[in-house]
């Protein structure tokens, strides 16, 4: 019934299959592919016409995880798989961003790459997985990709070693110092991810080079399989010649356009190309419909050449700077009066808004993943309103490109951020970018690191960021600093490095060619880390380093640690102890597993309330020690003392003062503060308690006058006159436990019921 095709591989101590003909037969193309126990189906259906009037290639990529993958059943009312999650919509990007420039230009087919995790093992990275199913899928489909890619995760460890494939966790975990994607066809590499803890760039091209090698052996599985199961190319049409009608453009608008890109100013040279366009357009406006189609992506062709031969010919840039030369930079701190933290970064035409918020541990992220619940106390999150480029459209809405421009931002900062020990806040950064003309992104970055040291975080260094681009003309190539917009829409190459003075923290590539090669990575790593150099020096005009306090508008955090056994007394039965704790103080108390207490309040004094209070009860009481207490509760024989926090001592009457006292009330009274000296805690806990001992005043200890008990006048040993024939015993609920009863004895020894421990 099935004709299965297989290809297996070991690969980084597991075993790569590569399966299809059995599962979705009907897609166009269709691959399981298992490496581990991890199991991602891919399949690939594509139009076999093109719509009417299309003029760009409509590829979607979808990435979805299954909860069943992992045995696990979806939270919330519907339980079901629901809207993408930040993870897959950035896995859909990485999938859709190496094979995008593999289809040739002039291909407008609708093509649909979905991509499902049926099993997770723990272990394996899903993401590697669907990217290696998608690559098979689409070539064995017989649509036009000119593939396969292949695609390796890649770790460097603390050993200096790279370490194919790690799981994610461990690859940034203690002995981890990088997590990089890497995807490449045969010859060269067509996108990088990655983040990292301050590598240099040394070792970040040795991790793309050592993915790219391993890559290959992917290539080599898919093409194995793509001779045993592909189906017959598509035939399509690639004489699409517009040399003739592109040369009659050029006589016509070629100057306007060579004139407009001469424009500093992006608005300006913005409507001057649009004049141009309109120049154009009204040419071919008696001409057949395809014709005008024809021509208007002629236009396009030809604004790229003009603006690709100045750069290849003269070096000379849109904007008349030097290749390598980065836009005037202003950079402020402090700039809203009420935000935690704040910064205003501007680099040219692009400028960005960043706010940092500090919270408490009840912010953190909560993730619901194939991996189960997971919280993150640092988040970062970026908006691109359309007024930012002076356009109209859509506002509010997250787009893919949103979330992945954050992550992006995400991984360059968090290797530089303090551990929750050392600042246990939660962190949220804000990013609005108020306006845009290139790698937004980046100054996301930059403000970023400058609203949080201003919010009092203490990073470890500063970061910037830079994007690189790139002009491949056959042989030459020039690799430019900043690029505008234009010049990333215009050129072959995206590569965004972030990092501190002392090493990269990130680092993102997208190819619009076939790929580049390491010659031209070490140029841009080169000349960016000079680049990243200069914006950190202008980013030091407005703060060198973190503020040394946090705002007063932000809460005050501090952390204890107490013994795992004494949670529970923290906590108390059912959360009583620590919600009194909270009522009483109005501090914020959190707790976890570890024993790890974070107090937060704007209230410094009701910080310290709530340690003082959770020292109390955790500390154990030592006879001898003073300590400032209250009364709770009031017997014949005596008072229970509150002292430190959640520990009751009794006082009995005849250690209230040194004279006589006839009943307990006639010296205290409930909620009465009173300083008590600890006599004597017996093997069952009991604490009998002295407050005659104590100057009320002062605190100090006097000087115990008393003769001993048994010298006192009417006293004795164990059953001499003092005591008197023992009554009945009767029981009593009062704190303090069991008291017996009995008739009255002997002179000193005030009522007759009293705890056991007392008696002597």
């Amino acid at each position: 019934m099935f004709d299965t095709k297989t290809v297996s591989l070991e690969w980084g101590g597991k075993t790569l299959t590569l399966e299809t003909g059995r599962i979705a037969r009907q897609a166009d193309g269709a691959v399981l592919a298992t490496y581990g126990e991890t199991v991602v189906l891919c399949a690939v259906t594509a139009a076999k016409s093109v719509k009417e009037g299309q003029d760009f290639f409509p590829l979607t990529v979808h990435y979805q995880e299954k909860f069943s993958a992992a045995g696990r059943i979806p939270g919330g009312f519907l339980k079901r798989e629901g809207r993408a999650t930040d993870k897959e919509t950035l896995t859909s990007r990485l999938i859709d961003r190496p094979v995008r420039p593999l289809f040739p230009e002039g291909f407008y087919n609708e093509i649909n790459v979905i991509c499902q995790v049926l099993s997770y093992d723990g272990e394996t990275e899903p993401d590697i997985v669907a990217m290696i199913a998608a690559s098979a899928a689409l070539t064995i489909s017989g649509v036009p990709f000119m593939g396969p890619i292949g695609a390796a995760r890649v770790g460097f460890n603390n050993e200096d070693e790279y370490v194919l494939n790690p799981k994610v966790e461990d690859a940034l975990g203690e002995d981890g110092r990088l997590d990089l994607v890497v995807a490449a066809t045969q010859d060269a590499v067509m996108m990088v991810e990655s983040e990292a803890k301050e590598l240099s760039e040394e070792q970040m091209l040795g991790a793309v080079m050592f993915a790219h090698e391993e890559s290959r052996k992917v290539i080599n599985a898919i093409i194995e399989l793509a001779e045993q199961a592909a189906k017959d190319p598509w035939e399509i049409d690639t004489s699409d010649d517009t040399s003739e009608i592109k040369e009659k453009l050029r006589g016509i608008v070629g100057d306007d356009i060579a004139a407009a890109y001469k424009l500093t100013d992006k608005s300006a040279r913005s409507n001057a190309l649009n004049e141009a366009r309109a120049k154009a357009k009204e040419a071919f406006a008696e001409e057949e419909p395809q014709t005008q189609l024809v021509a208007n992506k002629a236009v396009k062709k030809l604004e790229a050449e003009i603006v690709r031969g100045a750069i290849i010919k003269d070096g000379t840039r849109i904007d008349g700077r030097k290749l390598d030369q980065v836009r005037p930079i202003e950079a402020m701190v402090g700039l809203l009066p009420r935000t935690h933290g704040s910064a205003l970064f501007t680099r040219g035409e692009t400028q960005a808004i960043c706010t940092t918020t500090l919270g408490t541990k009840d912010s953190e992220q909560m993730i619901d993943g194939l991996e189960g619940l997971s919280y993150s106390n640092f988040m970062l999150h970026y908006n691109f309103p359309p007024y930012s480029v002076g356009e109209v459209g859509r506002f509010g809405f997250t787009g893919r490109r949103e979330v992945g421009h954050g992550k992006l931002a995400f991984r360059a900062l968090r290797p530089v951020l303090p551990t929750v020990e050392d600042f246990p806040y939660t962190i949220r950064v804000l990013s609005d970018i108020t306006e845009s003309n290139g790698s937004s992104s980046m100054a996301t970055v930059c403000g970023g690191a400058l609203s949080m040291m201003d919010a009092g975080v203490p990073l470890a260094r500063p970061v910037s960021g830079i994007a690189m681009g790139l002009i491949l003309e056959g042989e030459d190539f020039a690799v430019l600093s900043d690029i505008l917009g234009d010049e990333d829409h215009l050129g072959d190459m995206d590569f965004k490095v972030a990092g501190s003075e002392e090493g990269i923290t990130s680092l993102q590539m997208d190819i619009k060619v076939a790929g580049i090669t390491k010659e031209i990575m070490e140029k841009a790593l080169e000349q960016a880390k000079a680049g990243r150099a200069h914006i950190l020096g202008e980013m030091a005009k407005a703060l060198t380093g973190a503020r040394t306090e946090v705002s007063k508008h932000a809460p005050r955090i501090e952390t204890m640690q107490i013994d795992k056994s004494k949670i529970r007394d923290v906590i108390g039965t059912g959360g009583k102890v620590i919600r009194e704790i909270v009522a009483e103080t109005g501090a914020k108390v959190d707790i976890d597993d570890e024993g790890t207490i974070k107090i937060s309040s704007s209230n410094l004094e009701e910080i310290e309330a709530a340690k003082k209070w959770i020292e109390g009860i955790v500390e154990e009481a030592e006879v001898g020690k003073i300590y400032t207490g209250k009364v709770v509760n009031i017997v014949d024989f005596g008072a229970f003392v509150n002292f430190m926090g959640g520990k009751d001592g009794l006082v009995h009457v005849s250690e209230m003062k040194n004279e006589r006292v006839e009943k307990p009330t006639d010296v205290v009274s409930e909620g009465q503060e009173v300083k008590v000296k600890v006599l004597e805690i017996d093997n069952r806990g009991k604490v009998r308690l002295s407050m005659r001992v104590v100057d009320q005043e002062t605190g100090e200890e006097l000087e115990d006058t008393r003769p001993p008990r048994e010298k006192r006048e009417g006293g004795g040993g164990r059953g001499g006159d003092r005591r008197g024939p023992r009554g009945n015993r009767s029981r009593g609920n009062d704190r303090g436990g069991r008291r017996d009863g009995g008739n009255k004895g002997g002179d000193n020894d005030g009522p007759a019921s009293m705890p056991d421990f007392l008696k002597d």
